[in-house]
């Protein structure tokens, strides 16, 4: 086959509404076909972000979207990654790097730097894939955010690429959100919109024509797929939690506490799929069912996550829930948590100041602006199993007193040190390590330490989202026109 360069932009009338998805799915079918394809987001607003393999840190759906291309993760396929530490300010990533703490007035100043940054990591990844999928932000009928876009329009038409809108038809109103969304256009970028994809289609096609056919003569634009709702579908969510899980023989009870700054939980993803564990997110202010283990997820915003978990009472809980020899995990920010004080002398995350934690080790964490991106791999420290993930904090935890590892790591640099550590009585573990969970012999060690007692076998998860990228790339090359998307070839 000719070697392709194109350059095409998934954008969607909402969020939700299947561009990370679509984008994942396209990229396994064009590896398929033999086309070198990457993934790339200008900018994405999420909490769950994971370490490229250069180094730095990027969204967790561009890693995702890189497996389905099988190709390296790279700090240019999100060279900007907001994560929300309030209702108006966020960390700002710029190509992998936190570049600071930003209020949502002091970010529209900042945009003309972003830009060039989005622009330079666009250029590089270009000149290594010749075919790059980029994956809308939001919505580009957002006409209040339209000055200095980054996300939608202002980049397509910024680099004069083609543009398809997705719409989710399973959540009603997609005919409406399409038309509405090309009359808050300019007519440049009407025109650069080639067609649509209607997604999550249920029921007979043929009762859906109609509005198709309308569709079409109405906008002059051809739907290129209709893609039908794929039951049982998990792929890693950009940032909303996914609730739904499939049980067959409970014997493990877990409930991860939703903070209101949770980070990276993605992290529990393996979870809902062990057919044994019964998962749930408990959300704020709601009570703590009864349980085997607590777990205390990653924060953006730990110190005001803390303070949440007093006034929710959960700290109440959860030391009920040790006396009657529960078991509780930490991770990251829920690490942190564990402690006696988290300080943040220099306001990395809020104003300066420290409260008290939990006071479950002897331990304390500063804050500091450094952030520490490391890949890891190792051993859990009471059993040896071996376990891969990452680290992404940037907090400091200082231990008073002797105290026993969670694990023992090897950083990408070749650098050995003790993470995190283990309660006397064995009831509480705290660690850093994200993604430790995906791996299927830390998990079974993890949740028979938990309580456990079967041999159930942990699902392989990697094995998992391969399974589910190709099911997904499977009913793409049944019901999306692939022919006409690479008929817009360009020199």
């Amino acid at each position: 086959m000719s070697e392709h360069k194109l350059t095409v932009m998934i954008q969607g009338p909402t969020s939700d509404a299947g561009k990370s998805t679509l984008v994942a799915g396209l990229g396994r079918v064009l590896s398929r076909k033999g086309i070198s394809v990457a993934p790339f987001k200008p900018q994405n607003m999420a909490l769950n972000s994971m370490v490229s393999d250069d180094g730095g840190e990027i969204g967790r759906a561009q890693a995702v979207q890189a497996q389905a291309c099988r190709v390296p993760t790279t700090v240019h396929m999100n060279p900007i990654l907001i994560k929300p530490s309030s209702d108006t300010g966020a960390q700002v990533i710029v190509q992998g790097h936190s570049v600071g703490n930003f209020e949502a007035s002091d970010y529209h100043d900042h945009k003309p730097r972003a830009m060039a940054a989005v622009l330079e990591s666009y250029e590089i990844l270009k000149a290594q894939y010749p075919f790059v999928l980029v994956e809308g932000a939001g919505s580009p009928a957002e006409v209040n955010l339209r000055e200095g876009d980054i996300a939608n329009m202002g980049f397509a038409e910024l680099i004069d690429c083609p543009v398809v809108l997705v719409t989710d038809i399973d959540r009603g109103g997609s005919f409406a959100h399409l038309i509405g969304t090309l009359a808050c256009l300019s007519e440049s970028e009407q025109a650069r919109i080639l067609g649509f994809v209607i997604n999550r289609f249920r029921g007979d096609v043929s009762l859906l024509m109609p509005g198709v056919d309308w569709l079409e003569e109405k906008t002059g634009k051809p739907v290129l797929g209709i893609i039908p709702y794929i039951q049982g579908f998990h792929l890693e969510a950009e940032d909303t939690i996914t609730t739904a899980q499939i049980i067959d023989n409970v014997e493990l009870k877990v409930c991860v506490l939703v903070l209101p700054r949770i980070s990276n939980h993605t992290d529990f993803d393996t979870l809902r799929l062990h057919p044994s564990v019964d998962l749930t997110y408990v959300g704020p202010g709601a009570e703590i069912p009864a349980c085997d283990l607590i777990i205390i997820p990653g924060s953006k915003a730990v110190r005001q996550d803390m303070q949440h978990l007093r006034e929710s009472g959960w700290h109440t809980t959860i030391a009920r829930h040790l006396r009657y020899g529960g078991k509780v995990l930490g991770v990251c920010g829920g690490y942190q948590m564990l402690g006696k004080t988290i300080a943040d002398p220099d306001g990395v995350e809020d104003d300066p100041g420290s409260c008290n934690a939990l006071a479950l080790f002897d331990m304390h964490t500063v804050l500091k602006s450094t952030k520490t991106l490391n890949t890891v791999q190792g051993t859990l420290d009471f059993d040896g199993a071996a376990i891969t993930g990452y680290e992404i904090h940037m907090g400091e935890t200082i231990h008073n007193s002797e105290h026993r590892a969670f694990a023992s790591l090897t950083d990408e640099h070749g650098t050995q040190y003790q993470d995190g550590a283990r309660s006397a009585d064995d009831q509480i573990c705290g660690t850093y390590v994200h993604g430790l969970l995906d791996c299927p012999e830390a998990q079974r060690s993890i949740l028979q330490w938990a309580g456990l007692t079967s041999d159930t076998q942990a699902p392989d998860y990697n094995a998992l989202k391969e399974a589910e990228i190709d099911r997904l790339a499977d009913t793409l090359e049944s019901h999306f026109d692939v022919d006409q998307l690479l008929s817009w070839q360009i020199a």
